[in-house]
């Protein structure tokens, strides 16, 4: 069945039909063309698909699209820095050399952007808790903690 939903993504407001079986990546990535939004697993359990709903981050792909109605979608092609720059958290990933192959980053992207956006200071076991929801299989995630406790001020 189809239903249509009214959500902010990235700033914009988008009225969209949507079967009620679609998952959010699909609408996203598929539907949007907001390709940072990567299909992984499937699953919930790899991260890929990570997008912040209402400023939480949320894997998109166990989602359903009718759940956004009315909700507030940030991708990576929604967040930025001042003056054309890179957002605060991007600019600390290629600084630490975080990126290799980039399938995970999107996600870990808006999950740092969430930690930082709390404004509460974690130690480093602790963002290694937060950001054990991602899955990356080329950096050994040292360089990602590394950004991430960069950018949280650690």
């Amino acid at each position: 069945m189809i239903k249509v939903i009214h959500m902010k993504v990235n700033g914009k407001q988008v009225e969209l039909g949507v079967d009620d079986r679609e998952c959010l990546t699909d609408t996203l990535r598929n539907r949007l063309g907001l390709t940072s939004v990567k299909k992984g697993c499937e699953a919930g359990e790899c991260g890929a698909c990570t997008v912040l709903i209402d400023g939480k981050a949320t894997n998109s792909c166990i989602y359903l699209s009718m759940w956004a109605e009315g909700r507030e979608i940030v991708t990576v092609e929604g967040i930025k820095g001042e003056n054309e720059n890179l957002h605060p958290v991007q600019q600390a990933f290629v600084d630490e050399a975080a990126i290799q192959c980039g399938f995970c980053t999107p996600g870990l992207i808006l999950t740092a952007v969430e930690i930082v956006g709390s404004g509460k200071k974690y130690t480093r076991d602790e963002l290694r808790k937060l950001i054990s929801g991602h899955l990356c299989r080329c950096t050994g995630y040292e360089n990602i903690l590394n950004a991430v406790e960069k950018v949280a001020g650690l």
